[in-house]
């Protein structure tokens, strides 16, 4: 059994916050700088606010967890606020959620991911089903994000 509910990382990444948001409300942005190889591709319209929704093809195959095949998921904004934060929760969820929050400085963008599981039933919690990816997961796609915004020679 998890001691948490909930964990989150944070890099600073050297872009401006308007870039990193505009990235992740694009659906196939989410795609793009997935680290987990679960996300195979989304369809939707960039989300402008709380009740958007996208969906994203699953293959859960790259967690090596539970064989579901080729599914798709629909994805639920539950938090927005332009420029700082991005929440939102899975349709086959049991109420756990995702998100950004980005903190523009002078040196550019703290962004940090989260996921929180906190509401799950204990049920689930107990079944040890969450965390669904890892801390280590969030932390490689904030890289991937930073490789993905900030191109190196």
């Amino acid at each position: 059994m998890a001691l948490v509910d909930r964990f989150e990382v944070t890099r600073l990444i050297k872009a401006p916050a308007s870039a990193i948001f505009t990235l992740l409300c694009d659906p196939t942005g989410h795609v793009a700088i997935d680290s987990s190889g679960s996300l195979m591709g989304a369809m939707g319209d960039s989300v402008t606010g709380v009740g958007d929704t996208f969906v994203v093809h699953m293959d859960r195959e790259a967690l090596n967890d539970y064989d579901l095949g080729l599914y798709d998921m629909t994805v639920t904004i539950t938090a927005f606020e332009q420029d700082r934060l991005l929440e939102w929760q899975p349709s086959q969820s049991w109420a756990h959620l995702y998100g950004y929050r980005l903190n523009p400085t002078d040196a550019g963008t703290e962004v940090t991911s989260y996921c929180d599981w906190s509401a799950v039933d204990q049920e689930w919690k107990d079944a040890g089903v969450f965390p669904v990816i890892s801390e280590a997961t969030l932390r490689s796609t904030l890289a991937i994000l930073d490789r993905t915004l900030v191109p190196r020679g």
